[in-house]
């Protein structure tokens, strides 16, 4: 299914679902990413501020959004601030937005250029009493370079100093959690072209390869199929590289009997998804290989039936964990007796399975909200238990993305291969 961007009633709805929660008398203001710079001339590629996406369909640099549902002049109550184009820019990078092209795109019709945006500023704050301000939540991320955001935040505080300020995010947050039919098309493209190029790795890997050729493969296909990025770094990690949860030197050589585990998932329109699948190099699990492989196939396939409404990640956390110490007494790395002995600060099971099982997904690879959060209608998560031995050089780890619904969770990265039976015939039917 061949999906466009979306129209622009989508962006609409969305700015319309955020004003709703705006008190009388406040206004909302969200800025494009930074461009960071790459070496002495250049930038690394342009990504933009999901929440700016998300609100507008925008995806140019130096873009505003200032939302003002009680602002007296209801034609500068959504105004869009974009770059003016410059013909001797343009000559160099391409086109740039134009104000009819940037309606069409997001649906607000009020477009003003940068060199306008103080003085507007200046004349709606006087208008207003607080101010919601953007910035990155994510409770497990913190960036020491003062982004846009944050620079803007501060400058715009010392310049208004008596205005009362809020956090944007929880509003933004408790938005863009609950994924509309659009949104969850998005997210199914970028799963299904990330599952050609799973196809595509199994169809083509020879042992002696290195990982940065399973990468390009990868690679190719995504772009090859309309996905222009990768949602994040992949990990690509053959052997004992497994074992190290988010290894993406990808510099190793894939060899005759390992297992290769690949992390990776392709961006469609800012929309993620996170696929990971692990495969025998050669096209043959070895015993040993398949009882373990097996074993997290069974927890994947029971455990993630527990990703239903009323229930959080934090439950499923400790449900899941459980299920890996069981499944790890059967599979002999410790035995009942050991377990009653353990310390209950440090439980055994830790040295085999050492991360969470799931995350919220969407435009950010891990997305808005945290692991307490009660799971509804329309939240989309990953689920990915593992298990990783040192001593035996192997990782193995599976996740597909979940949809969750009333009538329980859909998996959207169905059609991906993963039992241990069908990767094999894949990968051995291209020697027939």
């Amino acid at each position: 299914m061949n999906i466009s961007q979306p129209a622009s009633n989508f962006f609409e709805q969305n700015r319309k679902n955020l004003i709703s929660l705006l008190p009388q008398g406040s206004l909302a203001i969200i800025n494009s990413s930074d461009e960071y710079p790459r070496n002495g001339d250049q930038s690394f590629p342009f990504r933009q501020n999901s929440d700016l996406y998300y609100l507008t369909g925008i995806d140019q640099e130096m873009t505003r959004l200032v939302l003002a549902p009680t602002y007296h002049n209801k034609d500068f109550q959504e105004v869009l601030f974009i770059r003016k184009p410059d013909p001797a820019v343009e000559t160099w990078e391409g086109k740039k937005l134009d104000k009819e092209l940037a309606t069409s795109i997001s649906g607000i019709k009020t477009i003003l250029y940068n060199d306008s945006f103080d003085s507007f500023l200046h004349e709606v704050m006087t208008a207003s009493e607080s101010v919601y301000l953007n910035a990155n939540e994510y409770p497990k991320y913190s960036n020491p370079v003062p982004y846009f955001d944050l620079r803007f935040s501060r400058e715009l505080q010392s310049k208004f100093p008596l205005h009362k300020y809020e956090r944007l995010a929880p509003l933004l947050k408790k938005l863009r959690m609950i994924k509309s039919e659009t949104e969850i098309d998005l997210i199914r493209q970028a799963i299904n072209i990330t599952g050609l190029a799973f196809n595509r790795v199994l169809k083509n890997i020879v042992p002696g390869m290195k990982e940065y050729q399973i990468e390009a493969e990868i690679t190719y296909a995504f772009m090859m199929n309309g996905a222009r990025n990768h949602a994040y770094k992949p990990i690509i990690a053959s052997g004992e590289n497994a074992c190290f949860l988010h290894y993406v030197t990808n510099s190793d050589i894939c060899r005759s009997g390992d297992l290769l585990l690949m992390d990776f998932g392709a961006e469609y329109l800012n929309y993620a998804a996170d696929i990971t699948r692990t495969i025998p190099v050669n096209g043959r699990f070895t015993k040993r290989q398949k009882t373990f492989y097996d074993a997290i196939m069974k927890i994947q396939e029971q455990a993630g039936r527990l990703l239903v409404p009323g229930n959080t990640i934090d439950n499923v956390n400790k449900e899941v964990n459980a299920m890996m110490e069981e499944s790890m007494i059967r599979l002999g790395l410790f035995s009942a007796e050991d377990v009653k002995k353990q310390p209950p600060s440090n439980p055994l099971y830790l040295k085999y399975f050492m991360h969470g099982v799931s995350h919220f997904i969407g435009l950010d690879v891990h997305d808005v909200g945290t692991k307490y959060e009660i799971l509804q209608p329309g939240m989309v998560l990953t689920f990915e238990p593992g298990i990783y031995l040192r001593e035996e050089k192997m990782g193995i780890r599976i996740e597909n993305v979940i949809l969750v619904t009333e009538n329980g969770p859909v998996n959207l990265s169905e059609n991906i291969p993963a039992e241990a039976s069908e990767i094999e015939s894949i990968m051995n039917d291209r020697n027939s």
